[in-house]
């Protein structure tokens, strides 16, 4: 019977069979390719982490450049020399066993051919061999120190291959042992020179012998002459030479291995007594540009570096001196200039007093005395501005300064800072640009030092604005606010963006002040900025103007 429903499900199975064995195939595919490439990325990354480590290590650390420096130029030095060591001993020995072969080789010849000449046989072969293991034990006890072999080339021709060859031992394969170009060199010469061989017509080259029990090949010597119609060959294995030549590979690996590490350990001892102090001094001078004017450097013996150490100690005492003495001179001139201003006041007060007088009476004086008491009256009040600033600035100088914040509308603080400034404007002929947001920009601020500040650099931007339009701009984010007070007139040259802010620095010394400035303006305006946590920048281009910008936090 038979099942329709099952036998269509069997058919069907067998049918997507190929399928299915090709998806999991290619599914299994995928699946190592992407586990190979996700191996060959680690294996990236953590090599790039290891070489960028290096890099770091090798910038960082003297120390590590001169040890492996060391170790790199002395690895190559002893692997070069190492080199030639093995050469020169590789011909040495190689010589030696040419030498004593040669003589093993000339006894056994010698004795070959006065049996040769004494053997009236008919058979030829027979004698040969006979011969053949008399010429094997000559040297006593022979048994694996060479072979000998006599090959007969037929007449017909010189074809090593056709050979007729004779062993002493059935150890060797001899037309594999024998190179073709020796066997060609011996016969050339029997061929010019009848039956006889001195030692100087001995041949011998290096070659490879062949075993017929199975062994495998190993290097070996031989070394042949004619005799007769014949050709005698001594095979010498260099199995004792190998094994020497091994053994001083190894010492000299070993040995040149321990050298290397010898040498990397010793340049790592030197370059740490060097390095030692040097990271010392360091950080000794990394402490003292900290302001740790009491750190010094540890002195150990008489050396070199002894003598650095005392002189950078030498020197770090010099320096603290220096700053000690700089310290009480600054505080003495801060001092100093509080006491003058405070003194100048009392007099200054009285002037002001007797000067009011002759300003309210000048209608009763003559036209110079006038004229002299409106100068007397100028004068006085940029006197009074003058020492205003020089106790403002001593406040700073002896960190007395202090805020009095409260949140403020920096668009008010403009607008009564403009309306203050454009009298001078329009003795200049200045006219004043506002771009203010419209939305307000409240941050907590002293207003009186940031009026100053305003005023100081209006007060800048119409003094060297030529008369040209000045503009004024203000914006505020969410953290800081700022106000730019930008001119078009005689501007900066490169570097008087951080002049602009020394005491009494004037950027053309031959120029008047006509607004009356005091020359420390600016600088009390950089401070008042500094004091609120923020900064005063500027910047400009000369005869293109210059641009003034003020940053507060909110």
């Amino acid at each position: 019977m038979t099942d329709r429903g099952g036998g269509h499900s069997s058919t069907s199975m067998v049918a997507n069979a190929p399928g299915l064995v090709a998806g999991t195939a290619s599914r299994s595919a995928r699946r190592a390719v992407r586990l190979a490439r996700r191996a060959a990325r680690i294996v990236k990354r953590r090599g790039l982490g290891v070489a960028s480590r290096v890099h770091v290590r090798w910038r960082r650390s003297l120390q590590f450049r001169v040890v492996v420096t060391t170790l790199v130029l002395s690895a190559v030095v002893v692997a070069v020399l190492g080199f030639f060591l093995m050469q020169q001993v590789a011909d040495g020995l190689l010589r030696n066993k040419e030498q004593s072969a040669r003589a093993e080789m000339s006894g056994g010849l010698a004795y070959a051919q006065s049996q040769l000449q004494q053997n009236n046989t008919a058979s030829p072969e027979s004698f040969m061999d006979s011969l053949l293991p008399t010429l094997m034990h000559r040297s006593g006890d022979a048994n694996g120190t060479f072979d000998v072999v006599i090959t007969q080339s037929p007449s017909t021709g010189n074809d090593p291959a056709d050979d007729v060859a004779m062993s002493g031992s059935q150890a060797f394969a001899v037309p594999q042992s024998i190179p073709a170009r020796l066997t060609n060199a011996i016969l050339n010469e029997q061929a010019t020179v009848s039956g006889t061989a001195s030692d100087n017509e001995l041949l011998s080259t290096p070659t490879t012998l062949y075993y017929t029990d199975g062994t495998p090949p190993r290097p070996g010597l031989v070394i042949g002459a004619p005799l007769g119609n014949y050709q005698l060959y001594y095979l010498f294995p260099l199995d004792q030479e190998q094994q020497t030549l091994a053994l001083f590979q190894r010492t000299l690996f070993g040995g040149g291995l321990a050298l290397v590490l010898l040498l990397a350990a010793i340049a790592s001892l030197v370059t740490r007594w060097v390095v030692i102090p040097v990271r010392e001094a360091a950080q000794a001078a990394e402490l003292l540009a900290g302001g740790h004017l009491e750190e010094r450097m540890p002195v150990r013996g008489t050396d070199d570096l002894a003598r650095l150490g005392t002189s950078f100690n030498q020197m770090a005492a010099s320096l603290q001196q220096k700053l000690a003495e700089l310290q009480e001179l600054s505080q003495v001139q801060r001092q100093f200039v509080s006491d003058v201003s405070h003194e100048l006041r009392t007099p200054l007060s009285t002037i002001r007093i007797a000067a009011d007088v002759l300003l309210e009476a000048k209608e009763q004086l003559d036209e110079a005395a006038g004229r002299s008491a409106e100068l007397l009256q100028g004068q006085l009040e940029r006197f009074e501005a003058l020492l205003t600033d020089l106790l403002e600035i001593s406040r700073y100088d002896a960190n007395a300064a202090t805020l009095e914040t409260e949140s403020t509308d920096i668009r008010d603080l403009v607008l009564r800072t403009t309306d203050d400034a454009r009298q001078i404007a329009e003795h200049r002929s200045t006219r004043i640009e506002l771009r203010l947001p419209a939305e307000p920009c409240i941050a907590d601020v002293d207003p009186r030092r940031v009026e100053r500040i305003l005023r100081n650099l209006l007060v800048n931007a119409v003094e060297h604005g030529e008369g040209k339009d000045v503009v004024v701009t203000a914006a505020a984010d969410g953290y800081a606010v700022a106000i730019t007070v930008r001119d078009h007139g005689v501007g900066l040259r490169p570097g008087e963006e951080v002049l602009v802010f020394d005491r009494f620095w004037r950027a053309d010394p031959a120029r008047a002040r006509t607004s009356g400035g005091t020359g420390l303006g600016l600088s009390i305006a950089r401070e008042d900025a500094l004091l609120h946590g923020g900064w005063l920048q500027a910047w400009g281009q000369p005869n293109r103007g210059s641009v003034f910008r003020l940053t507060l936090p909110r």
